[in-house]
C-alpha cells in the first residue's frame, strides 16, 4: 500500500502518505490505522518515525489515538482540516505569502482590539511589547516574544475565533517571524523601524482608535515584506 521512502524527512513523508490513504478511504472498514509495528514494516522505517508521523496527523485533527485500542480516523463529515506544510512555510517566498496572510488577519485583530480591549488587557499588551525589547537587549531573536505580543492583541478582541486561528497558525507565524526578525536584526535601522511600528500599533489600541490600529498593523507587515526584499531574502 505504501512506498518505501528515503531517510530524509521521514516523519513528514510518512504522515503525507498516511494522509493520502485516509483521504482515499483506505481505512473505512476498520476506522483505524494499522498498528505501529505494521506501519513501520510497510514503510521500512523505525517505530519512532511512525510515532512522529502519527503525532503530526493527530495535531492536524486527522487521527485520534485511543489508549489500548489503536489510532482511529477522526470523523470529519467531509470537512477537511486546514493544513500548511511547515517545510514550505519557512521558504523565503512562502514567508512573504504568510506575511500577507498575517496582514489580512492581524489588521482586523488590531482594529477589534482597539474597540474592545480592557485596561487590564492593555497592560498585558504593553508588557508583551516590553518583553520583546528585553529579549533583543539580551541578544536573543525575540521570536517567541513577538508572537506572544500579537497573541495578546488577539486576546484583547474578545473573539475566541481569532485566538483559535492564531493558535493554529502559531507554528507557522513563528517560522515566518524567525526569518523576518533575523533579517531585521542584521541592520540597526531595521530594528528601530520594527520597534516604532509595534509602538504605533500599541498607541492606537491604547487610544481606542480602530482605524489607526488597522493601518498600523497593515503598515508593519507591509514593511516586514519590504525589509526582506531590501535584504535580498525574498
Amino acid at each position: 500500500m505504501f512506498d518505501k521512502i528515503p531517510a530524509q524527512a521521514l516523519s513528514d513523508t510518512v504522515a503525507q502518505q498516511i494522509q493520502l490513504q485516509i483521504e482515499k478511504g483506505s481505512f473505512v472498514k476498520t476506522g483505524k490505522l494499522p498498528t505501529e509495528a505494521v506501519l513501520a514494516q510497510e514503510f521500512g522505517v523505525s517505530r519512532t518515525v511512525i510515532r512522529e508521523a502519527i503525532s503530526r496527523l493527530k495535531n492536524e485533527g486527522m487521527v485520534e489515538p485511543r489508549q489500548g485500542s489503536g489510532v482511529f480516523i477522526v470523523e470529519r463529515a467531509g470537512i477537511r482540516p486546514l493544513r500548511i506544510d511547515y517545510a514550505q512555510a519557512v521558504e523565503p517566498g512562502a514567508v512573504v505569502q504568510i506575511l500577507a496572510l498575517r496582514r489580512a488577519i492581524e489588521a482586523e485583530v488590531a482594529s477589534e482590539a482597539a474597540m474592545r480591549r480592557t485596561d487590564e488587557q492593555m497592560d498585558v499588551i504593553e508588557a508583551k511589547l516590553a518583553q520583546i525589547d528585553v529579549a533583543v537587549a539580551q541578544g536573543e531573536d525575540g521570536v517567541t516574544e513577538d508572537v506572544e505580543f500579537h497573541r495578546a492583541i488577539a486576546s484583547a478582541t474578545g473573539n475566541p475565533y481569532f485566538l483559535t486561528t492564531l493558535a493554529f497558525l502559531n507554528q507557522y507565524l513563528e517560522a515566518g517571524t524567525l526569518v523576518t526578525r533575523r533579517n531585521e536584526a542584521l541592520r540597526e535601522d531595521f530594528s528601530r523601524q520594527v520597534r516604532e511600528e509595534h509602538a504605533r500599533i500599541v498607541a492606537a489600541i491604547r487610544a481606542r482608535d480602530p482605524m489607526a490600529a488597522r493601518n498600523a498593523a497593515q503598515t508593519h507587515l507591509y514593511n516586514a515584506a519590504r525589509r526582506l526584499a531590501e535584504a535580498g531574502i525574498c
